[in-house]
């Protein structure tokens, strides 16, 4: 299935917010994102911000360490930002971050060499420490997406349970 059939799944699903994650060249990226813009949820570029203004996309994710937030938050563009401890997380505050992603909650096969899993504890202390939304990743599913929300976090993302969204979708909802 292509990233755009994903998507388009995850979106019917319920999901609110997609990413399009390919690590490429901008052009590539932007090639792969083409269709993206027309789905009915909030539409995040990961890592690049220039592949993000020409999509036209809500917004985009940088991880730490990753140039552009200036570029990004002078553009309109939504800004998300990775922290791994409380200190990244008020980091990527004061950058001016509409959002942190928070994580990895437990470890992930899409990510072999993330860092080591920050758990439920890790996430709780990063969701007292900000006062921005905190979305919960790595390792989630629709086993575990309740315990994230009861943890403190606003929503979870997920990769591999993306083609299980109305199971994650009623699993997040439960617990709000």
């Amino acid at each position: 299935m292509s990233d755009l059939a994903t998507a388009r799944a995850a979106v019917e699903g319920g999901v609110t917010v997609v990413q399009l994650r390919v690590k490429a060249p901008t052009e590539q990226v932007v090639q792969a994102g083409r269709g993206f813009r027309e789905l009915p949820a909030t539409f995040i570029v990961n890592d690049d911000v220039e592949a993000a203004l020409e999509l036209a996309a809500d917004g985009v994710h940088l991880g730490r360490d990753d140039l552009g937030a200036e570029r990004a938050l002078g553009a309109g563009l939504l800004l998300g930002a990775s922290a791994a401890s409380v200190v990244e997380a008020r980091e990527g505050q004061a950058l001016g971050a509409a959002y942190i992603g928070a994580g990895p909650v437990w470890t992930t096969p899409t990510k072999p060499n993330a860092d080591p899993p920050i758990g439920f504890e890790g996430l709780a202390e990063i969701c007292r420490a900000v006062s921005l939304p905190v979305i919960a990743i790595g390792g989630v599913d629709a086993s575990n997406a309740g315990d994230c929300i009861r943890a403190g976090a606003a929503g979870v993302a997920v990769v591999r349970a993306a083609n299980d969204a109305a199971a994650v979708r009623a699993a997040v909802d439960a617990a709000l």
